[in-house]
């Protein structure tokens, strides 16, 4: 099945010289949750606002839905619902005049049952006739997501959709998400929330002063990156570690009371079973221990890391 957003060459580059996308190369597959990480300035915004055709790009190419961006830019918006992370709304509208005017500004006749079930999906169906002014921020931003829903778009971004809502909206707004997905619309987002990312997406791409330095399944990225921790509380504090075992992936917390050791999550060969014969030799004892495994956050922030 060919890629609904084929993105080759893309680059950026504004007035002052700064290079916001240097070569960018994906596909983004039809019906996918795809989640774009990067820290600030990473290029992400940038990256959204060039395919949804709000900046131009300085060159390569980028199709959505097999049409081109630049030369058959007005079928390729068709295709696109776009959520800013800034909040933007008619203030003096009600929420119904807000989506029903989206939905006409792409050509689109009216739908009072689409709109509605939109609404209803978003549980702002109550609140129709209620200007945009006087609602929450929580519920201005489920407006946003509305009205980029309204004209029945194939692929929708969402740019940070659940910064500076509660942890109940956030999760609302997953299961919508999800809904959208098993409906067929690709959904790709940008989010500073790790575990919202870990929680939805298929596939991730970390980008990363303008460029991607990786784009992998989600549950490949982690058994491929992840590492896992051994924590064995002491029975004795340690001064240091033994030379003898300077060698071995270990690490003493600064009281002494903790010592860590890292391994391959992926290896059929963890070492564990000889550490603890080699720590039981040099009389080091434990009273307990734990493992974790290495969160999508831990491998996130250590390719960031790398690439800097």
């Amino acid at each position: 099945m060919p890629s609904v957003i084929s993105i080759r060459g893309l680059t950026k580059t504004y007035a002052n010289g700064f290079r916001a996308l240097k070569g960018i190369d994906l596909d983004i597959e039809r019906g996918e949750i795809f989640a774009l990480l990067g820290p600030n300035g990473a290029g992400k915004t940038t990256l959204i606002h060039v395919v949804c055709g709000l900046v131009r790009p300085s060159a390569g190419r980028v199709t959505v839905d097999g049409h081109d961006i630049i030369s058959d830019w007005r079928a390729a918006r068709s295709r696109i619902g776009l959520v800013p992370q800034e909040l933007h709304t008619e203030a003096f509208e009600s929420v119904w005049a807000a989506v029903r005017f989206s939905r006409g500004l792409f050509g689109k006749p009216p739908d009072a049952a689409h709109l509605e079930k939109v609404l209803r999906d978003l549980a702002l169906w109550d609140k129709r006739d209620e200007k945009i002014m006087t609602l929450s921020g929580g519920m201005k931003r489920r407006v946003m997501i509305a009205k980029a829903l309204a004209h029945e778009p194939s692929v929708l971004f969402l740019d940070e959709p659940t910064a500076g809502v509660d942890v109940e909206l956030r999760r609302e707004m997953w299961a919508l998400v999800r809904r959208l997905r098993a409906e067929g619309v690709t959904i790709i987002l940008t989010t500073h929330y790790i575990e919202e990312a870990e929680e939805m997406a298929d596939r991730i791409g970390v980008i990363h002063k303008g460029e991607l330095i990786v784009v992998e399944d989600k549950l490949a990225l982690m058994r491929k990156l992840g590492k896992k921790e051994l924590s064995l509380q002491l029975q004795q504090p340690l001064a240091r570690i033994p030379e003898e075992l300077a060698s071995q992936p270990l690490e003493l917390s600064a009281d002494g009371w903790v010592l860590t050791y890292r391994y391959d999550a992926s290896s059929e060969e963890t070492g564990i079973a000889a550490l603890l014969r080699r720590l039981h030799a040099h009389g080091i004892d434990f009273k307990s221990l734990r493992s974790r495994e290495s969160s999508l956050e831990d491998i996130f922030v250590d390719l960031v890391r790398k690439a800097a």
